[in-house]
Parts: C-alpha cells; structure tokens; sequence
C-alpha cells in the first residue's frame, strides 16, 4: 500500500512539474518579434490588405507588453495569459492615413482574441476555436 501511494504520489509531482515548465516555456515562446501571414474575414487579398508592409506584433514578455505596427501605424498594448488564454487591452497609436490597410479590423480582432497557439515557429491567435490570425517568428 505504501508503494502505491509513494507512485501516485510521485506521478502527480511530475505531472505539476511538467506543467508548470509548459506554460514557462510557452510565455517565453511569444517573447520577440512576429509578422502577420494571414487574417480572418477580409475580402480582399492579404497582400491587397497590406501591399507595402505586413503588420508585426513584438511581444515583451517580462513587462506583459506587445508593440508593433499595423503595415502602417504604430502600436502598443498590454496583454495577459493565463494557460493558453490570451486577452489585449485596448491598443493605442499613430494615425497615419495609408492605403490597402485594413487596419480596424486587425485592431478589432486583437481585441477579440481569447487564446493562442504556437506550432512551428507560427503563432495563431484564436475566437473560440476559429483562427483569426496567424503570424510567423522573424529572426
């Protein structure tokens, strides 16, 4: 009896152990620069939406802040997690007027997200179980 109760004892010590590494290392994932490679609910082509430049988000992960820029404006932003939930505040920024952009609606779903994923060096950002945006880590 004893021999069970020191396995399942150890298993569960393992088992929070390895959770909590999990979600370390996720956070410390986002930490750096990421550009846009598609957007949810457009009609228009991605590369109509942003002819000259794709939108980046840069995550900071020590200070829970997200900069970047929307393919023409600048951004800011606080962000917070918790597991693989992610909620933005309100972003603010420049207002430069710039063609193609479809800039509201990124701004809108950075709103809207509640969680996130990272698969191969791609983060996606979800609704529910929708993708809305997927972004690709720069170098």
């Amino acid at each position: 009896m004893k021999k069970i109760i020191f396995l399942l004892s150890f298993f569960i010590v393992v088992l929070i152990l390895v959770a909590c590494k999990t979600n370390i290392n996720t956070e410390t994932n986002l930490k750096g620069n990421w550009q846009l490679n598609y957007i949810s609910g457009s009609r228009i082509a991605f590369d109509g939406l942003y002819p000259n430049k794709k939108p980046e988000i840069t995550f900071e992960t020590e200070t829970n802040k997200v900069s970047g820029h929307t393919g023409c404006n600048n951004f800011g932003s606080k962000y917070t997690i918790d597991n693989k939930t992610i909620h933005f505040e309100v972003p603010f920024g420049t207002r430069m007027a710039c063609p193609g952009q479809d800039e509201n609606e990124f701004y809108k779903i950075l709103q809207k997200v509640n969680r996130y994923s990272i698969v191969d060096k791609k983060l996606m950002f979800f609704i529910d179980d929708v993708v809305m945006m997927r972004f690709e880590k720069k170098k």
